[in-house]
């Protein structure tokens, strides 16, 4: 229900593994086929799909589990807002093949959401029932079922009715006025929404609304080429500035409604620059970066999903290399067992149960574009923010991320790091087996540092040296080689102090691969 999501996603990414976790062997690789497209799918309506209920299961093993107990019948099925976007999936799946299989089960899915939902007023929070909105709107074009519309009017009239002159305008994220704030997630989807609705219906009200929403948004929580996450607290609040590729996804969606209901070429550069800051800052060698279990895993989807709108909307090559790539990125890391794939794309899909929202991520991705038929592994660009990788704590602490210090690149580095029992992992993918030269980039400013470094769990240097350097802000190298297979391989750096490991260092990435 995105009550306190935030916070717990930045948190996520410090993690020691995934709901998916435990001993996973790569796969072979394959071609992003529409064969591939069509399994992928399949396998996902079958782990997940309950038909009697007309409804998604939460979890690939149907159980409650703690971790996202959330939405009907205890948690045993996906909550309000997840539900949308498996919807949505459903939707990508008839886009790309018109089966009737899918057009049925869209009828389907909104008939068993209102069984559980039946009053779906009862929802305090605006972004979900926004989720709706937008996902019954989808509907209505794609089926021109009348009742979607109506649906969607009914809603959109609703939230908007909870924006107000605080903050200087824009959508209040929850109706009973707890936890006040405005973020984007319940503010980018209405615009989209509006505009379809402008669309359906010829009121250009709705079309005065999405830019008034739009402009608050450009106010309050676009700047500097990033995107903040809300706004909250007392007076003219305070800007909160969290990275989530989800929050870009909506954003460029937006702009890129408003630019086709208007011709303003300043929307369509907006919808570029979110685009470009993802691709560019989110991901690990060009996959999209892992963003946590529960709600995180589904926010590569929606940006996935807006990307591909920005694609056939401009005919970028780029975009489109972008997300064929990722379909098989995705597709490469599935499980041999049921053929899920997990959440984070970058390595294999673990042996634990996986979450509906994740597998639908890597479901939609195969469903957006054209296949582009390449039979082989994805190794991307060869560069791994260290910001953007799996961390691993030690007691809750002793490793962490930020940007004070100038120089980095990307959106940050590793800090805070002197703490036995730590790790930063690299999800590393190669298109063949080779050696290859690794360079590191770091800081040392407290003193000569030490870390060990392991690949595919083999210790290749025990303590590897990074020699002081003039301040934390004097950015360093130091290379190693080592052997890479073909297709998913993960180098460790680590702190231990058994093998003689020392004092601070910020990591910035490794590169070269």
């Amino acid at each position: 229900m995105m009550k306190s999501w935030g916070k717990w996603a930045l948190a996520a990414l410090l993690v020691t593994g995934s709901i998916a976790g435990g001993t996973a062997v790569p796969k072979q690789a394959a071609a992003f086929t529409s064969a591939n497209a069509d399994s992928a799918m399949n396998a996902f309506v079958n782990v997940f799909y309950d038909a009697s209920a007309k409804y998604f299961y939460t979890n690939s093993d149907h159980q409650i589990h703690a971790e996202h107990a959330y939405g009907p019948d205890g948690g045993k099925y996906t909550d309000f807002w997840w539900e949308a976007q498996l919807w949505e999936t459903v939707m990508d799946a008839y886009e790309r093949t018109h089966s009737s299989t899918y057009r049925s089960m869209i009828d389907d899915i909104y008939t068993g959401f209102n069984a559980k939902y039946t009053d779906m007023m009862s929802n305090d929070f605006n972004d979900d029932l926004g989720w709706w909105a937008l996902a019954c709107m989808r509907a209505y074009e794609l089926t021109g079922t009348a009742e979607y519309r109506n649906r969607a009017s009914f809603l959109f009239d609703q939230i908007y009715s909870f924006y107000d002159g605080t903050y200087g305008g824009g959508i209040w994220w929850k109706r009973d006025g707890t936890s006040p704030q405005k973020n984007m997630a319940t503010n980018a989807p209405m615009v989209m929404t509006a505009v379809k609705l402008k669309n359906a219906t010829g009121n250009t009200a709705y079309l005065t609304k999405a830019q008034n929403i739009y402009s608050w948004i450009q106010n309050r929580l676009a700047g500097n080429g990033k995107l903040a996450d809300h706004v909250e607290g007392s007076g003219n609040g305070s800007v909160v500035d969290w990275d989530f590729s989800y929050n870009y996804g909506t954003y460029l969606g937006a702009a890129l409604a408003l630019y086709q209901a208007t011709g303003t070429a300043s929307y369509l550069t907006d919808a570029n620059n979110a685009a470009s800051y993802v691709i560019n800052n989110m991901t690990l060698s060009n996959t999209p970066m892992y963003e946590g279990e529960n709600d995180g895993a589904g926010f590569k989807m929606i940006f996935m999903r807006n990307l591909n709108q920005l694609r056939q909307a401009t005919g970028n090559a780029s975009y489109l290399n972008f997300l064929q790539q990722n379909a098989t990125q995705a597709y490469n890391h599935r499980r041999a067992s049921d053929q899920i794939i997990g959440s984070d794309w970058t390595g294999p899909t673990g042996a634990g149960y996986v979450q509906s929202l994740a597998a639908a991520a890597g479901a939609s991705a195969l469903q957006l574009v054209p296949a582009d038929g390449y039979t082989g592994n994805i190794a991307g660009n060869g560069n791994y923010e260290a910001e953007n990788t799996l961390l691993v704590k030690a007691g809750g602490g002793g490793i962490l991320t930020e940007s004070s210090t100038a120089g980095f690149s990307g959106r940050g580095y590793v800090a805070g790091w002197n703490t036995n029992g730590t790790a930063v992992k690299f999800n590393v993918n190669q298109n063949s087996a080779s050696t290859r030269t690794v360079t590191i980039r770091y800081a040392a400013g407290a003193g000569n540092a030490s870390r060990y470094v392991s690949v595919n769990g083999t210790v290749v240097q025990s303590n590897l040296s990074f020699a002081q350097t003039s301040g934390w802000g004097d950015w360093k190298t130091v290379t190693l080689s080592v052997n890479l297979q073909a297709g998913y391989n993960q180098i460790i750096i680590g702190y231990d102090a058994s093998k003689g490991n020392t004092n601070y260092l910020n990591l910035d990435k490794i590169y070269g691969l």
